[in-house]
């Protein structure tokens, strides 16, 4: 029987959050990302000084978009060490199709390929919401990625013009290691959907990690657009840059 890593009590180790606050000073910037002949927008953080090459993280923002707390997200794990790119995948359509997704975050690990500082062998894929579907969808899809963290997704979505396979139809395609962040009062994507994808997750063998939050609803990364000043959301920031840390080397 699997068992998940339920976070229920607030202790003073998780309000140290040692992993956050590595404090490297970092330079954030808005850029325009080309795939399929448009100029997505998106934005993008880095490290700053040192010549060694540093691991690099896509994100993939929410189904309400590029919020505020996504950018102050990618500020917060540039300062941890990681290259940072947010994909703006909803510039020109609120619900794109998978294959524009998928271009768009192929086109955005070449854009990572192009910079001196980047290790182009320790890349991983991270997103919330429609974000975590992506990440679930396209992590089998595209190798190289070398990790996933996918928050309160939507492992059985599929079956529209737009969307016509559902994650859960690449899981024996999986091969890199995933993390999957959820809250018990998800009412979008009710979490016994997460403990059945978990079921065929561990029966194909796959290497993944699943952290449930006890009474965290959908979307608790963020309030009002910004960084959440909570428990679950300081835990599950910690937990994503530490399962990175783990297999982005």
């Amino acid at each position: 029987m699997l068992k998940p890593v339920v976070k229920r009590t607030l202790t003073l180790a998780a309000l140290a959050l040692s992993s956050l606050a590595l404090g490297q000073a970092v330079n954030g910037a808005d850029l325009n990302v080309n795939s399929g002949g448009k100029m997505y927008k998106s934005y993008l953080a880095a490290p700053t000084g040192g010549e060694a090459k540093k691991p690099a993280v896509i994100l993939l923002h929410s189904f309400n978009g590029m919020e505020q707390g996504y950018k102050d997200l990618v500020d917060e794990m540039a300062g941890a060490g990681y290259v940072t790119l947010a994909l703006g995948w909803q510039t020109f359509e609120k619900q794109p199709s998978d294959a524009t997704v998928k271009a768009l975050v192929e086109d955005g690990l070449r854009l990572l390929a192009l910079r001196p500082d980047v290790n182009t062998n320790a890349v991983g894929l991270t997103g919330f919401c429609a974000g975590g579907r992506y990440t679930m969808l396209l992590l089998p899809q595209i190798k190289q990625f070398k990790s996933g963290v996918a928050w309160y997704g939507f492992p059985d979505s599929g079956g529209t013009a737009t969307q016509p396979k559902p994650p859960t139809d690449f899981i024996n395609d999986l091969t890199a290691p995933l993390l999957i962040l959820h809250g018990t009062k998800d009412q979008p994507s009710p979490i016994a959907s997460i403990y059945s994808y978990a079921q065929k997750l561990d029966a194909a063998n796959k290497n993944f990690k699943l952290t449930v939050y006890q009474g965290a609803p959908h979307g608790f990364l963020l309030g009002d657009g910004k960084i959440a000043n909570t428990y679950d959301s300081r835990d599950a920031r910690r937990e994503m840059l530490n399962y990175f840390g783990d297999t982005l080397k």
